[in-house]
């Protein structure tokens, strides 16, 4: 692979102008691809297997004018302070709302509140809901500017109108968060390289990069059903991908270039080195996102392969783009003439940078830096144990945005429990008095402790199958109403038993509880597979059973840790006022499993990148402790760059109003920040000291048995080498000397 890339590198730096154009011509493709249709993005979950889908299913069927697979909206009308909605003047203008509401486009049903009941004590706000008779991801513009309309309308005669429920888009967000992370990363580039050239080649890459991915996202989601965080994630990722994989590239090529090689040399060598590691880090990646699709729920398949497109292109630009980029900048990248003093200094090596220095620290201390590592993260990980998950829902709408004062409104009018209504579906088709059987769990509905108010059963024609409504006094997202789920469907067991009916619990806030104990469940096997993944790719590439195992269990207790964070902050409240936190929740349930896929690559690219220089150091000589010391030497301060990087654009997400987006900043920028800095440049080195020469032990049978990737190049060094000595030979016998062949 190695010499295929340096093959490539020399390729695109030799046809830069060609390689420039064919880039321009896709980002042009993609962009007006955009153009031409009209993407839309759906929060929908279909769980086949479950008791939701299931009562889902049958509402379809015996109940179709109830639409139960169509997107849905809440429009809460709250009258003017002191006034109430059932005087003449305002039930009036109600009931005009819910004639407008009727006539608008894909909407089959509308419960009018009065004739509903749906109006609250004090008859200050009533609430209508909206079905539609098609799924969220096919609503309309013209439904959705309906639907805002009729708000219009009621706001006025004076009324307060606010709108939930899923069929209500969300609101476009600033890109202050991306413009945050960009400037912070020029900033560390131009620090790092001392040279705005250097620094500006990753930053295009990725504004590129990211370009095509995210038009190419849209396009896609004008064919398939995609998760509505599907694009922010592909954002994040190709972002801070891009920008680490170039960094990676261009430091290689400017060391390449001060040990003398011309430019296009320098480009093949770099990416014949740092591009095999891109390519290997890339793959692991793309590989543990690729592998959310395995888990069978549609939203989190679309995420998963929505962001490892972003990262698979990063990769692609990176290989190609850079080099051909670095084609027209020459040797003016290695020129740092914004390089402090001190940096000159260690360039010439007349001054011992950090990152050795921390290295020979961590060596002269292995034990205390590794107990310091574990207990610390160990620490962190404590709150992991209280981990619950949800699905995001209007009360984790942005603070002021209509979805959120929708669900305040209707908590204070109905109580918590009214934007989460429970759906009981009563199937007596095998009951001999389906009546009796509904009225019976109406009656056990009402007896338990946690339900506000139970409706009247409703049937369908055949008479044999009824629709409850059972409002809980808890919050969707309690522990009180996953337990109240819990308990309607452990007696409805004992229910079956008896009569033959069969009672099921289906609604968003039910479905969104299979959702979650469905994510928990997996959980567990798929950090099996990514771990063993870690282990098989690590075994390959660093030739070591050690390395891998110690890999692996660094990841395992950066992601505890990360998992610890979040549920302190967005669970228990603990500093949630510094990162705008309004209120407290559950974890996303979607978010573990994201954090587990990500952070698998993310490590996965630091340990490569810092352990394959203190492998090609013990290859070449030098002893177990040395050789840490001098990988520290020529990974410490370009990884400390990426991670700083990384971090940066995922911290700059906490600046979003939206939760979700918040909780997954957060826990990618916590995650990065340990496995980087405590796993990676701490942990390891302790480890691998104590470990000493057995760290790169291998069993000669399965030495044999494994293919060599040469990721850190060492065969295309050996073959570079032969080559330049053949080419000297004719100078030392006094003839005219050779250029370079090329390799093949």
């Amino acid at each position: 692979m190695a010499t295929f890339l340096y093959r490539l590198g020399r390729l695109a730096f030799r046809r830069r102008r060609l390689v420039l154009l064919a880039w321009i011509a896709v980002l042009v493709a993609a962009v007006i691809g955009v153009s031409s249709v009209s993407g839309s993005t759906t929060d929908d979950f279909t769980l086949p297997g479950t008791q939701s889908q299931q009562a889902i299913d049958l509402l379809e069927k015996e109940f179709p004018q109830a639409s139960a697979g169509g997107a849905t909206a809440r429009v809460a009308i709250e009258a003017p302070d002191g006034q109430k909605l059932t005087s003449a003047a305002h039930k009036q203008e109600v009931e005009s709302l819910v004639a407008d509401l009727r006539e608008a486009p894909q909407v089959a049903n509308v419960t009018d509140p009065f004739t509903a009941g749906l109006v609250s004590s004090s008859a200050s706000i009533a609430y209508a809901q909206v079905t539609y008779s098609v799924p969220q991801a096919d609503i309309t513009p013209a439904a959705s500017d309906a639907l805002h309309q009729v708000a219009e309308k009621g706001e006025k005669a004076y009324l307060k109108i606010s709108l939930g429920g899923n069929a209500v888009l969300e609101e476009e967000q600033s890109n202050a968060a991306e413009l945050i992370g960009l400037l912070v990363a020029a900033f560390v580039l131009v620090i790092t390289f001392g040279s705005l050239v250097a620094a500006g080649l990753p930053l295009v890459s990725a504004i590129v990069g990211v370009g095509i991915a995210l038009c190419a996202i849209t396009v896609a989601s004008s064919f398939v059903d995609m998760a509505s965080n599907a694009q922010t994630l592909a954002l994040m990722l190709g972002l801070a991908v891009a920008i680490d994989y170039a960094l990676f590239i261009v430091s290689r090529y400017r060391t390449e270039l001060r040990e003398g090689h011309t430019p296009e040399e320098a480009a093949g060598r770099a990416l014949g080195t740092a591009g095999s590691a891109v390519v290997f880090a890339g793959l692991t990646v793309v590989i543990a996102l690729a592998g959310l699709s395995v888990i069978g729920i549609a939203m989190l398949t679309t995420m998963g392969l929505a962001a490892a497109f972003a990262i698979t292109v990063a990769v692609l630009v990176a290989l190609t783009l850079l080099p051909a980029t670095l084609g027209f900048t020459g040797t003016r990248v290695a020129h740092g003439r914004l390089t402090t003093r001190r940096v000159r200094a260690e360039q010439h090596g007349r001054r011992v940078t950090m990152g050795v220095r921390w290295g020979r620290f961590v060596t002269r201390h292995p034990w205390k830096m590794l107990l310091a590592s574990v207990i610390g993260l160990g620490v962190l990980a404590i709150p992991a144990l209280s981990l619950r998950l949800t699905l995001p829902d209007d009360s984790m709408a942005a603070p002021g945005s209509t979805q959120r004062v929708a669900y305040d409104t209707l908590s204070k009018g109905f109580g918590p429990g009214f934007s989460g209504p429970l759906t009981i579906v009563v199937d007596a088709r095998d009951s001999d008095n389906a009546k009796t059987a509904a009225t019976d769990t109406s009656a056990m509905l009402e007896g338990l402790d946690d339900v506000a108010t139970v409706r009247p059963p409703v049937f369908n024609e055949a008479g044999d199958v009824a629709l409850i409504t059972a409002v809980p006094s808890s919050p969707p997202t309690s522990q009180e109403t996953v337990d109240l789920v819990g308990d309607i469907r452990d007696r409805s067991d004992a229910v079956k038993k008896d009569s033959g009916t069969q009672v099921m619990v289906t609604g968003t806030t039910a479905l969104n509880i299979d959702v979650s104990a469905k994510l928990g469940e997996a959980m567990v096997p798929y950090l099996a597979i990514v771990v063993g993944l870690a282990l098989v790719l690590l075994l390959l590439v660093f030739r070591s059973v050690l390395i891998p195992i110690k890999a692996a269990a660094g990841f395992l207790l950066s992601v505890v840790a990360t998992l610890g964070v979040l549920v302190a902050v967005f669970q228990w409240g603990w500093l949630k006022d510094i990162f705008g936190i309004d209120e407290t929740a559950p974890i996303v349930s979607l978010l573990p499993i994201l954090l587990i896929g990500v952070v698998f690559g993310l490590a996965m690219d630091y340990e490569v990148f810092l352990v394959s220089g203190m492998r090609e150091a013990y290859v070449h000589g030098a002893g177990p402790t040395e050789a840490i010391v001098t990988g520290f030497r020529h990974g410490a301060r370009v990884v400390t760059a990426a991670a700083i990087i990384m971090i940066s654009v995922f911290a700059g997400f906490l600046l979003d109003d939206i939760a979700l987006v918040k909780s997954i900043g957060m826990g990618l920028a916590t995650a990065v920040l340990f496995d980087a800095f405590v796993i990676r440049m701490t942990l390891v080195p302790a480890v691998m000291t104590l470990l000493g020469a057995r760290a790169w032990a291998l069993p000669r049978w399965l030495d044999h048995l494994l293919p060599n990737v040469d990721v850190e190049g060492e065969k295309l060094r050996q073959v570079l080498a032969e080559r330049d000595h053949q080419t000297r030979i004719p100078a030392q016998n006094g003839q005219e000397p050779t250029a370079p062949a090329p390799l093949g």
